[in-house]
């Protein structure tokens, strides 16, 4: 579960600016250089710094190529860790119910001679624990896809937003 977080951690966080939030400053008339100058004095702020750079240069054949280079430096960003969630949910499936599996094999294997009521009172208790300890799994599964399934939102909106932000930036810069 704590991996799967950590790749939301990475989708939700690929840079040091929102690109909304660059939009927003835009709308209310901030300049680029301005911009540039926040960018340059926040240490995060690499991919910032170099889109920007991007921006500024002379050629416009070499920018375009410049600024799709950081579009897909920011979709490596974005895809860090994508198939965490996958294989900590597999992960977290299958080592659920082989730990239930052990539990209530250990469980049967030590179980007294009881017979009646209390055999069977015995036999549920060890079905029990089996049951909450592959449940854990199970539980564990079900954050790692829905992890996976807001990452996979996330990323789809900070792309869209990033081209936006891209879109503006080079109308402002002009």
């Amino acid at each position: 579960m704590l991996a799967s977080a950590r790749r939301l951690y990475f989708v939700a966080a690929p840079t040091a600016l929102h690109p909304e939030d660059v939009i927003a400053a835009l709308a209310k008339g901030t300049s680029v250089a301005a911009l540039r100058r926040v960018v340059e004095k926040e240490p995060s702020a690499d991919w910032e710094r170099d889109l920007f750079e991007a921006l500024a240069n002379p050629s416009p054949d070499a920018r375009t190529a410049l600024v799709n280079e950081q579009l897909t430096e920011l979709d490596i960003r974005l895809k860090r860790w994508d198939r965490v969630p996958r294989v900590c949910a597999s992960v977290a499936t299958s080592g659920g119910i082989m730990l239930g599996t052990l539990v209530l094999r250990q469980g049967l294997a030590e179980a007294p001679d009881l017979t009646g009521e209390l055999g069977e009172l015995f036999v549920r208790s060890v079905l029990n624990d089996a049951i909450s300890v592959a449940a854990c799994g199970i539980v564990g599964t079900a954050f790692c896809i829905g992890a996976n399934a807001h990452a996979k939102r996330l990323v789809r909106a900070r792309l869209e937003a990033s081209d936006k932000m891209v879109e503006r930036l080079e109308a402002a810069a002009q």
